[in-house]
Formats: C-alpha cells, sequence, structure tokens
C-alpha cells in the first residue's frame, strides 16, 4: 500500500466514509461480468492503512476480495499505478511466487470513480512488528528466513518467461528511479530543503553498476506480506505498486534497511540484540540472499541513501495530498512529517558513501 510505516492502528478495517464510497450498483455490474464464481450481495468496508491507493475489503456470501483504487482527483504523473499491480500480480501468480489470484482491471473511471482493480484476499497472519514480540526465537528466524527466500525467489525470475519482458527498461534502474523522484518531489515540493536538493545533484553522478535485471517489487518489507496462519511460510506479497524491471540489489537493500532503522515498533530492527531473539544478523541476511541467488552485495551505504531519498520523494508526494486535502488515510499526516527525518538520514548515509560535507 505504499505506507512505508504499518502500525497497529493501520490492520483492519473502518466504515467507509462518505468521499471513499463506491457505486454498489455499478461495482455489483462490473462483478457479475468479470469475477468468476461470484454471488452477491456485496457488502464492504475500507482497509485502515493504503492512502496511497485507498484498499476496500469487498465481502459476498461465498468469497472475500480486495479492490484497490486510484484516489479521486488529479493525480501525479505515472503515481498510483494499479494498473502496474495488476500486471505484475496477473504475471507472477501462475508461476506459484505467493501473490494474490487477480480477477479483472477497470480503466474505465466512469464505473467507480477512478482506475481500480480486484483481486482475491489472503487469509493469514499480518506482522508489523520487526521484532515479532508474539514468536519465539526458532519463529523469528523462520519468518524472516522466510522474507528473505521469498524475495530472491522473485528476483530469479525470467521476466521474458513469465509475460513481463514489456514491464519496464531493464537498465539503468537507479538512474531512473532518481530521476522519477525528483520529478515527483518536485511537483510536491512544499519547502526548499537544501539537503534533498544536495542528494538530487550526487546521486545520479555515484550509481553503482547493475549487473542483473530482474522483477524488483520497491516496496518489499514485513507488513507488505502475509504469512500462513499455521506456517512461516509467505502466502501473499502485495502492494505492487512501485514494482517494475530493474536491479535486484536495489530492492534487496531496501528490505536490509529495516536492520539500520531504529526498533519503535515498526520493522526497524536497530538497537534489539539480533541473536537472543534469533533474527539473522545483516551479515546472515545478505549470505542468505547470495546462496540463494548468485547476486553479488556490494557495501549498501549508496543504496540505503538511494532508498530513504526514494522515500522521502514518496512522503512529500503524501504530504502535498494532505495539504491538498486528498489524503485517503488519517494516518497520512503523521507519515507526512517524516519527509525532513527521512531526508537527513539519507544525507548520512551518502556521505557514508562518499558525499562531500
Amino acid at each position: 500500500m505504499t505506507d512505508i510505516d504499518f502500525d497497529k492502528e493501520m490492520v483492519g478495517t473502518v466504515e467507509v466514509s462518505e468521499k471513499d464510497k463506491l457505486d454498489l450498483a455499478r461495482l455489483t455490474e462490473w462483478f457479475e461480468a468479470n469475477v468468476e464464481g461470484f454471488e452477491g450481495p456485496i457488502s464492504y468496508t475500507k482497509f485502515k492503512g493504503g492512502q496511497s491507493n485507498p484498499t476496500y475489503k469487498i465481502e459476498t456470501p461465498s468469497a472475500n476480495y480486495v479492490l484497490r483504487r486510484q484516489p479521486f482527483g488529479k493525480l501525479l504523473p505515472s503515481a498510483h499505478a494499479v494498473d502496474r499491480e495488476y500486471k505484475a500480480m496477473t504475471g507472477l501468480h501462475p508461476t506459484g511466487f505467493p501473490v494474490p489470484r487477480t480477477y479483472g482491471l477497470c480503466e474505465d473511471p466512469e464505473v467507480l470513480g477512478s482506475k481500480f482493480f480486484v483481486m482475491s484476499m489472503a487469509d493469514g497472519r499480518s506482522l508489523w512488528n520487526g521484532a515479532l514480540p508474539d514468536s519465539s526465537p526458532a519463529e523469528r528466524r523462520e519468518l524472516y528466513n522466510a522474507l528473505i527466500d521469498t524475495m530472491a525467489d522473485l528476483h530469479l525470475n525470467k521476466p521474458d518467461e513469465i509475460g513481463l519482458g514489456d514491464y519496464g527498461k531493464p537498465t539503468d534502474y537507479c538512474a531512473r528511479q532518481i530521476s522519477r523522484w525528483s520529478k515527483q518531489y518536485k511537483l510536491s515540493e512544499t519547502e526548499h530543503m537544501p539537503e534533498m536538493e544536495r542528494l538530487i545533484e550526487w546521486l545520479p553522478e555515484t550509481i553503482p553498476p547493475q549487473h542483473e535485471s530482474s522483477v524488483v517489487h520497491g516496496d518489499y518489507r514485513l507488513d507488505n506480506v502475509i504469512f500462513a496462519h499455521d506456517e512461516n511460510r509467505i502466502i501473499a506479497v502485495l502492494d505492487w505498486e512501485l514494482s517494475t524491471l530493474g536491479d535486484p540489489i536495489a530492492d534487496f537493500s531496501y528490505l536490509m534497511l529495516n536492520w539500520f532503522q531504529p526498533a519503535d515498533g515498526r520493522a526497524g530492527l536497530l538497537g534489539l540484540d539480533l541473536e537472543a531473539l534469533g533474527i539473522p544478523s545483516v551479515e546472515e541476511a545478505v549470505e542468505r540472499y547470495v546462496e540463494r541467488t548468485g547476486y553479488p552485495v556490494p557495501p549498501m551505504d549508496w543504496y540505503f541513501a538511494y532508498n530513504l531519498f526514494r522515500l522521502a520523494g514518496i512522503m512529500q508526494g503524501i504530504k502535498k495530498r494532505v495539504i491538498d486535502g486528498t489524503a485517503s488515510s488519517a494516518h497520512a499526516k503523521a507519515m507526512s512529517d517524516r519527509v525532513a527525518p527521512l531526508v537527513a538520514r539519507a544525507a548520512e548515509f551518502a556521505r557514508a558513501a562518499g558525499m562531500p560535507d
């Protein structure tokens, strides 16, 4: 859901507010035409998270579904790409990779007011606290190993073999991402931030070589996967809005950034006794990923700076929507306040990677 942080208050559903309501008659017609085995009537609630793309739980007598739509109103170019989420999951599902089944994409805004798609609902566990306080050390290790292995398996898929060869340009991923988020940041800029300007200049001049190309998720972390109820196994990877073809190391380093983020009840692990908790160390996680993929992982300071810069660009878009009054989640205001800290942390890693003071 590109929520970046997903805490306990974000889990579950709420009644749909007036501004987020759907036309049930039109939606029922669409389900009847597109969803195999559908039987009405429909009732629905809205997930608390997902301020980037509003997300609904659709309940029917025979099955539950998830609907993801673009926000109503004017959008930034290339933002809220529900069509890309749909294409990624549709390509990956037949391979056995754990993603929900997709039922259909509606690109006609006349139906509900914005583009949307429908997928199956994964029945499992959503975990958001990186310390996994309800798990034993052995269970924590299994959960984290599953997280690493599933990402590695994603990166081993050959895009041309699964119908995703045209999902993006396979080369120059980081350059394209830096350009994209620099532009998006500028389009939603609300104040001048000198360190952000330095990152916009320095990052594209120092990009490490891209050795491999794969499908990259773009927002892969603990709270964007669903684990089975009775096994420490991932049954669904969610939120493919930022996915494309690109550099798997940039994608992997985004996951590894959690090891360097403070432990505050979200995904961060910094400051925890990982060995006592049973959570793999940075070295163990990297070794496991490299062993499974064969992809070399260089020092990650540059990639950490890049990923935090990208997050700052995403958060700035949320901040602009808060100011404009179009953000979908009540949590968005707190999220928008994180732009400056993200920029400062990105600059720290950039200096560690060689950016001059």
